[in-house]
């Protein structure tokens, strides 16, 4: 039994008719008479009842054309899967994130590209911006959200957006009327923050925007993730500053968010991948997700 001789059968059985049936595969009726006759030789059963008026297919026919119908299914199925695979369209996307990036926007993201490159699968991994540059450049990592300055000559790195920082402190009904109230509050307080050998340009934003504030943070607690940081805040042992888009992600925490006013500093948040990767899921991934923070 070949191959062909399914398709003839399959052809034969959707028209119940020999002639259209030859017509629609381009061969002539008696070749395909006897190609049908032998695959019912083979399996020894009768696929069609045929008179002059009408053929019909038999019980056997009608089970045989279910199961004919799932093997060409499965072969377009297969075929896609290759078409796929050779344009990059399935395997693995490697995607790098740092803990303080809004994470409900990228599980939309990756909701729809899903619908897109149903065949790919993706991993997510949360890493500080140094370690995702290293990763990006030894090809470990596809793409990458981290924070500026990339100073990599191997990587490509377009802006998604610029965030301000925000005043984090347990909660509390305490007003500020202004930056002066607000620093004499923060200087009295223990910090917590990013360690400077995780985080370096993080840590000189911070001791950049308390020198606008006119006094030197007490850092007494240090973590590696944003997380830590603001569970340790909502436990009462310190204040922290911190990015503005975190506080649509954590408004179910206790802590307080302070509007830091008439200080210009802010960090840009950046797509990074090497120019060499040609995968179109990672196009589509930067494409979409940028379109996101627009």
């Amino acid at each position: 039994m070949e191959l062909r001789h399914l398709l003839y059968f399959k052809t034969v059985a959707e028209e119940l008719h020999f002639t259209k049936a030859a017509t629609k595969l381009f061969i002539s009726q008696p070749p395909l008479s006897r190609q049908i006759k032998e695959l019912e030789q083979e399996l020894e059963v009768q696929l069609f009842t045929r008179n002059n008026k009408q053929v019909t297919l038999t019980d056997a026919g009608k089970y045989f054309k279910s199961e004919v119908d799932a093997i060409f299914a499965k072969l377009e199925e297969s075929k896609s899967i290759v078409r796929q695979i050779h344009l990059s369209a399935s395997g693995e996307l490697k995607i790098g994130y740092i803990s303080s990036v809004y994470q409900s926007d990228l599980a939309e993201i990756l909701k729809a590209m899903r619908q897109e490159f149903p065949y790919i699968k993706t991993g997510l991994f949360e890493m500080p911006t140094i370690t995702q540059i290293a990763a990006l450049e030894q090809g470990k990592l596809d793409v990458g959200i981290l924070r500026a300055p990339i100073l990599s000559e191997k990587l490509i790195v377009k802006t998604l957006f610029f965030d301000p920082f925000i005043v984090v402190i347990p909660l509390s009904e305490q007003k500020f009327n202004s930056n002066k109230e607000l620093a004499d509050f923060l200087k009295k307080s223990p910090f917590i923050f990013f360690n400077k050998e995780f985080a370096p340009h993080y840590n000189n934003k911070l001791l950049e925007i308390c020198k606008r504030m006119q006094f030197s943070p007490d850092i007494t607690h240090e973590a590696n993730n944003v997380h830590s940081i603001l569970q340790l805040v909502e436990a009462g042992l310190g204040v922290s500053i911190l990015p503005l888009s975190l506080k649509r992600q954590y408004e179910h925490l206790k802590v307080s968010f302070v509007e830091l006013k008439d200080i210009p500093v802010n960090t840009e948040v950046v797509v990074a991948y090497k120019h060499t990767n040609r995968n179109p899921a990672l196009k589509w991934f930067i494409d979409n997700y940028s379109n996101t923070r627009e």
